[in-house]
């Protein structure tokens, strides 16, 4: 991965132009972890890659302490800064797996071969629950607000993404992927088989 992610880019994105701030991170763990509860899973073990200013880390730490927790980037300021393990996704994965996974904003940076063996990674890395945040081309085009999003990314269609994650994840919708072979059992229309 050639990307700087220093100070600049988190003064830009984390702070000035911020698209995912504190709240908005607090009201995606809450949704993911009552998710889980919804299918029976109550997570032990939670794994964040991307973890950036560590949004999601502090939010896990406050409302499930008992959670083991592992905050992961690429960005060796972000690491200093914020106090997590640097790992580059395309080629670590964790020694054992996590009942919930969230990659947020992480793939649509890596080049093709990376995302592949990344999402391999992650699928080892992942027990039960995955959550994916990835813009693609459709979201660039629709849904991304282009003055607070880095647009120098790769910018890929969702089947380009889907084909790679279908050997390891059924879709559930909400950017909740579950794990094929796993605890979870989803209804028929729960999830794109």
């Amino acid at each position: 991965m050639s990307k700087a992610f220093g100070p600049d880019y988190y003064k830009r994105f984390y702070r000035d132009q911020a698209v995912h701030n504190k709240t908005l991170v607090t009201q995606l763990g809450t949704a993911v972890f009552s998710m889980c509860k919804w299918w029976g899973l109550t997570p032990r073990s939670l794994l964040d890659i991307g973890s950036g200013p560590g949004f999601l880390r502090d939010w896990c730490r406050d409302n499930h302490p008992n959670v083991r927790l592992l905050s992961t980037d690429v960005s060796e300021y972000a690491c200093t800064k914020y106090g997590h393990l640097r790992s580059d996704i395309a080629s670590w994965s964790p020694p054992r797996p996590f009942d919930v996974t969230f990659c947020h904003g992480v793939l649509q940076y890596l080049e093709d071969a990376d995302v592949a063996r990344a999402i391999e990674n992650i699928a080892k890395a992942t027990r039960h629950v995955l959550y994916l945040e990835i813009p693609t081309t459709l979201d660039f085009s629709a849904v991304v607000d282009k003055t607070k999003t880095d647009l120098n990314v790769h910018q890929r269609s969702g089947d380009w993404y889907r084909k790679l994650l279908n050997p390891f994840f059924v879709q559930a919708g909400a950017g909740l992927w579950v794990r094929r072979g796993g605890k979870i059992v989803l209804y028929e229309l729960e999830g794109t088989r």
